[in-house]
């Protein structure tokens, strides 16, 4: 499978690019500078997999949740390059994608990402031996010391830089952790692998 991929709904600037076995990514945290990198690290990744958007047979766009601005800026560049070449769009969740990455084994992982004025945007995921991601809960947005979602949940694995803007919530919750893992943004290996399973699934849109 060909395929592109690219999250810009946090700090990070994550690409990707996938032809067959070949894998080539890019992963920049630079803060407000979106706009400036998003199209030259599509380029690069596109270049060196030696594939021209005409090839990929879809986009596929991390769609958050997260920053605003910033998945203004992907869904647009998503936009406008499936439009220009015919390719439809793959949206899979941000969060899934870190809950992916955050679980070489499987497990159940808690995604908290930082959505500021004490708040996260919270997901819980099971991961499956064959990488395979089912949403435990809904995805939400909602105040940090107020979660309740891990309650009967044992051996979570927590993941997302929310966890460690707000260290209370590790701290209401150190009985249901097993561990913090380090993994804070989506990966573009994440994105593609749930690109892989969107495009197979059919899961994809139109560009408008």
């Amino acid at each position: 499978m060909k395929l592109l991929a690219f999250d810009t709904s946090s700090v990070a600037c994550t690409v990707g690019a996938m032809q067959g076995e070949v894998v080539v990514t890019r992963h920049e945290e630079q803060p407000r500078q979106h706009t400036k990198i998003l199209m030259p690290m599509i380029r690069d990744v596109l270049a060196e997999a030696e594939l021209s958007l005409s090839e990929l047979d879809a986009i596929v766009l991390g769609n958050g949740p997260g920053s605003f601005i910033g998945l203004r800026i992907a869904a647009s560049v998503a936009q406008g390059l499936a439009h220009g070449a015919g390719l439809s769009v793959a949206p899979v969740s941000s969060m899934a994608a870190v809950a992916l990455a955050a679980a070489d084994d499987g497990g159940v992982v808690a995604v908290a990402q930082d959505a500021h004025l004490d708040e996260v945007y919270l997901g819980i995921y099971r991961v499956s031996d064959d990488r395979t991601v089912t949403p435990v809960c809904d995805e939400r947005l909602q105040r940090q010391d107020k979660i309740a979602e891990l309650d009967g949940l044992e051996h979570v694995i927590a993941a997302g830089a929310g966890w460690h803007r707000y260290p209370g919530l590790a701290d209401r919750n150190k009985e249901r952790l097993s561990t913090i893992n380090g993994v804070l943004y989506p990966s573009a290996n994440a994105l593609l692998d749930l690109g892989i399973a969107a495009v197979r699934d059919g899961r994809m849109l139109a560009p408008e």
